[in-house]
């Protein structure tokens, strides 16, 4: 009974540490790096002049009335 709970506490601590490693990669490839690649491919083609013109005449804005 000596020690035990500096040894299990040694286990929890390495395995408390891969578990967020893991978890931290997960997202990273998961979530991270495919949110990169989607806003990359809608800025790619996106005009601003174009949409703001569609917005505008929707009637969208009050300072830019539509025409």
């Amino acid at each position: 009974m000596r020690r035990l709970l500096a040894r299990r506490m040694k286990f929890h601590l390495f395995g408390a540490f891969f578990v967020s490693l893991g978890c931290a990669a997960l997202y990273k490839f998961g979530v991270a790096e495919p949110r990169k690649r989607a806003y990359a491919e809608f800025y790619k083609n996106y005009d601003a002049m174009k949409d703001f013109e569609a917005m505008k005449a929707a009637g969208v804005f009050e300072c830019a009335p539509p025409k």
